[in-house]
């Protein structure tokens, strides 16, 4: 009777403390996470920027996070959207609808007002303002890009075709295109703010802003339907409190993020409109 007893209180012991683990690691039943980031940067930079924070949200969630991203934008947006690949989702502010109807909650968002796209020349070139493009060319990231968007939006609204008033060279990433018109293979560079500003202080001595676009909501962060509440509700204290700690500080530079905050559907919304811009 009393060996039965004890082995009683041991199982008890062991479930009491695999349920306070479960309780303390709400994100533990779905590891490992999936981390789906958008890939507006080349693979190696996209490792060298996210990877910290994929290992930030290990150690924070108790719980392994795997950093993935895919090979352009038109995969990504598949494997969210249908294939329900990733887990936490960071992805570009026009993508986020398609993302919430395929059942992603939104949690957090980049702590900035917003983004805007630029158009640069070489800073010697004659092209002094948006209408001297007609006739030339420009590069740009992705056509489904955020950038390429904005820009096209922000073109046919100062009277001009993109499609048909200049030739358009799109570019694997924001560097590529702003490289393009820095060596001189197109005449013009559409990329959004950040990245411009990220790039080396001899690229930009040697360009000049001729345009800027309307601002579109900053980059969302995001998580799958299938996750359940309390893990979605981890992942989201993990991001807000980032960057009131020394440590998600250091994270957050490598992306030269001030924090993340938090975010509203609505803002996204707006963001409708200029998807209809693909299809033009």
């Amino acid at each position: 009777m009393k060996l039965q007893i004890l082995v009683f209180s041991v199982l008890m012991c062991l479930y009491s403390s695999a349920s306070q683990s479960t309780e303390r690691r709400p994100c533990a039943e779905f590891a490992p996470l999936t981390f789906g980031v958008l890939p507006f940067v080349s693979a190696r930079r996209l490792v060298e920027r996210f990877a910290p924070l994929a290992n930030y949200l290990t150690q924070a969630l108790a719980s392994e996070v795997r950093l993935e991203t895919a090979p352009d934008f038109v995969a990504f947006v598949q494997r969210t959207s249908e294939a329900h690949r990733y887990d936490i989702l960071f992805t570009a502010p026009h993508f986020y609808s398609s993302a919430s109807n395929a059942g992603y909650r939104l949690v957090a968002r980049v702590d900035s007002p917003g983004m805007r796209a630029l158009i640069v020349v070489p800073e010697h070139s004659e092209i002094k303002r948006v209408s001297d493009l007609p006739g030339k060319r420009m590069s740009t990231l992705d056509s489904k890009s955020l950038a390429s968007l904005l820009v096209k939006k922000h073109l046919r609204e100062n009277a001009i075709d993109p499609e048909n008033d200049l030739t358009i060279i799109y570019t694997p990433t924001h560097n590529a295109s702003l490289l393009s018109a820095y060596h001189g293979v197109t005449d013009a560079a559409a990329l959004m703010r950040p990245p411009y500003e990220a790039a080396s202080k001899k690229v930009r001595e040697s360009m000049r802003i001729i345009a800027e676009t309307e601002r579109a909501p900053h980059m969302p962060i995001s998580v799958a339907g299938k996750i359940s509440q309390s893990c979605t509700a981890d992942i989201r204290r993990v991001l807000l409190s980032m960057s009131l700690t020394a440590k998600g500080r250091e994270v957050l530079k490598h992306n030269r993020f001030s924090g993340f905050s938090e975010a509203q559907a609505e803002e996204y919304e707006s963001m409708k409109n200029l998807m209809q811009v693909i299809n033009k």
